[in-house]
């Protein structure tokens, strides 16, 4: 593996944290909330309309969470463009890092609120998002 792929992979791995930022962030106006609705009900498979954003408080929460993901994506493609080429073992290690702390509580979480469905999902995440960056690159 190249530094080179491995910069390129950073933004991979901020495309896909990133992506559900908007998503999230839709789930606040009710108007707009069915793809948030949708999401959710694919992550508490099985689809079954279960899932929805009448309430204000799921909607605050979305707000949130939308925040953070949007957030948190753009900070790695930052990372990218801006210290991966100064460090790029330290810069590599601490994506990996932060996707393993989002992996553990979010599953452990979904497990606690009954939609164990989500872990097989987090687990496809997790593998996308961390590609090559499991290993330093050469």
């Amino acid at each position: 593996m190249t530094k080179e792929f491995h910069k390129f992979w950073l933004l991979i791995t901020a495309i896909v944290v990133v992506s559900f930022g908007p998503i999230f962030f839709l789930g606040t106006i009710e108007t707009l909330s069915e793809p948030a609705r949708f999401t959710l009900d694919i992550l508490a498979w099985p689809l079954d309309d279960q899932q929805t954003y009448k309430d204000t408080t799921l909607r605050f929460l979305s707000a949130l969470t939308g925040g953070f993901l949007f957030g948190w994506g753009v900070m790695i493609i930052c990372l990218r463009q801006w210290v991966y080429d100064l460090a790029p073992d330290p810069t590599r290690r601490t994506v990996v890092t932060g996707i393993f702390a989002w992996f553990v509580p979010d599953s452990a979480g979904s497990i606690f609120a009954g939609a164990s469905s989500n872990v097989v999902f987090n687990i496809f995440v997790l593998i996308i998002a961390i590609g090559p960056l499991w290993k330093s690159a050469k």
